[in-house]
């Protein structure tokens, strides 16, 4: 045989590997709303970045006549590429395969490819779209699940890794994700359980569909599992290369620096926002978006736990995340998911040297005892531990109240905050003014003529004497207090400063954050 032949050979076989499971599967896919798994990796990745490994690796098993199912190449894409000129590494799930199932091969390829992005320090990318393990191959299946699991384990913290869900993911396959970094999720096509709606109905007789059991919405607004939720698998890819863009290629490395905006830039309209009226709500996010650069603010975890705000943005070029209180949900108080959401975002950030920037109006933590009896003594503390632990740059910025040991929480200075600012609005006290006149006047009160008057006289001096900001000032635990439209230069300002910046935590193994 020539080299010609060769040649045709190898093109005829690299065209059927692409094909996956066919043309009748391909179609089906596509009449279901979902792409394939080349399609998807075609739309991530840069325009012929991509380099396939192991295209022609086959599935080994016999039983079941599975050996009657020879496809050029099992039931997942794994290779590498660039997104916006950066190396990643991605594996795809091909659900026209064996319907993504995951056998000894499958596992191995994916194996293969996270091993690759550890010793090379570049992210990886799992596009999930499978019917689970390939109950065919056993206990086999089992065990390159848990092959995968463990690497998911060592590779946290040292590379980034992102999840998406394309289509089906269920049983054990949800707990890969669940170790990655962030998870997204197309609304209407995509789930995720660890029991099916069979399983669930048999079990507790409750009859529930797919979409109600482990759909986007569910998972991004209720259990929290979903960090970002699209509209169409496009979209969810190009949230995924947008996001990437805010991260460096592993934990060694800080994230690309991308100037285009005045650091010098001021906002008259952060003068106005705060409300006069402390009760009265306004958008914290409206305080985030002018002071960042282009007014850009990639949010995570959007309609999960909203009375906190997280997510990424730049500040003069620097990738920066940011966690914020929201007064317009809940007056920003802090509860049992608001706390762990953001004592997560906070670890990731510190894993990957991006400083953190934090914008506080908290009055406390959520009262009551649904709350108590779930734990939100072991919530908070995980922030807590989490700011604690945090040795990367970290910027506060009170814009109203910060009462009682949510003040302290939320990055105060005393554990470890590098440069804290107050705006003039900003109340720091043990409590709200209203609650301590309610407990130290309380005698006062019952005898006064106009117990009314009264109180909103010992409200105003309460205010003015212990939750000013200057009475924080005086002591050093605020750096300066700061008009509001010079917010964004002083923060570029502090963040330049601390480009330096070395910490460190006391020699150990790993520490027992009260999980």
């Amino acid at each position: 045989m020539n080299n010609q032949s060769k040649n045709q050979i190898l093109h005829e076989k690299r065209a059927q590997s692409r094909l996956g499971g066919g043309p009748e599967r391909i179609e089906t896919q596509h009449k279901k709303g979902r792409l394939t798994a080349r399609e998807r990796i075609d739309l991530l990745l840069d325009k012929g970045s991509f380099r396939e490994v192991d295209a022609f690796v086959q599935h080994r098993t016999a039983d079941f006549d599975l050996h009657k199912q020879k496809y050029m190449s099992d039931s997942v894409v794994t290779g590498w590429g660039t997104i916006e000129g950066r190396l990643v590494y991605v594996f795809s799930q091909d659900f026209t395969v064996f319907g993504g199932s995951l056998g000894e091969v499958h596992a191995e390829k994916v194996c293969k490819i996270m091993d690759m992005a550890m010793k090379n320090g570049a992210p990886v990318i799992g596009l999930n779209d499978s019917g689970g393990a390939r109950i065919q191959e056993g206990v086999v299946s089992l065990a390159g699940y848990a092959d995968i699991f463990l690497r998911n384990t060592m590779a946290s913290g040292v590379i980034p890794q992102i999840s998406a869900i394309m289509g089906p993911c269920a049983g054990g396959a949800v707990y890969s994700p669940a170790l990655t970094d962030f998870i997204f999720m197309t609304r209407n096509t995509s789930y995720m359980f660890v029991t099916g709606p069979d399983v669930v109905k048999a079990v507790t007789h409750e009859e529930v569909t797919q979409e109600e059991l482990g759909g986007a919405s569910v998972h991004s607004e209720k259990s929290g599992v979903c960090h970002v939720a699209a509209d169409s698998e496009a979209d969810t890819l190009y949230l995924i290369r947008k996001l990437l863009g805010y991260f460096p290629q592993n934990n060694m490395e800080d994230p690309p620096f991308m100037p285009g905006d005045d650091p010098l830039r001021m906002d008259e309209t952060l003068n106005n926002i705060i409300p006069d009226d402390p009760n009265k709500p306004y958008d914290i996010k409206d305080v985030i978006r002018p002071i960042m650069d282009g007014g850009q603010f990639f949010e995570i975890h959007e309609n999960y736990a909203q009375n906190i705000v997280v997510g990424f943005a730049r500040l003069g070029g620097h990738s920066v995340g940011i966690v914020a209180n929201q007064p317009a949900v809940l007056a920003g108080v802090l509860d049992i998911d608001s706390s762990e959401k953001a004592a997560r975002f906070v670890r990731f950030c510190d894993s990957f040297n991006i400083p953190l920037v934090t914008f506080v109006d908290v009055p406390g933590f959520l009262p009551g005892t649904v709350q108590e009896h779930n734990g939100i003594i072991r919530s908070g503390a995980k922030l807590l531990y989490a700011y604690c632990e945090a040795t990367v740059p970290k910027l506060t910025v009170i814009t109203r109240k910060a009462y009682g040991g949510a003040y302290d929480v939320m990055s105060s200075k005393h554990i470890r905050g590098d440069v804290n600012f107050a705006w003039p609005s900003a109340e720091i006290a043990v409590m709200g003014p209203d609650g301590a006149v309610n407990i130290i006047f309380r005698k006062e009160l019952e005898k006064a003529k106009d117990p009314a008057k009264r109180k909103a006289e010992l409200v105003a001096e309460y205010r003015e004497k212990f939750a000013s900001p200057y009475v924080a000032a005086e002591r050093g635990y605020i750096d300066d207090v700061i008009e509001p439209k010079e917010t964004r230069p002083r923060l570029i300002n502090a963040l330049e400063m601390l480009s330096n910046k070395r910490d460190a935590n006391p020699p150990k193994k790993h520490g027992n954050i009260p999980l």
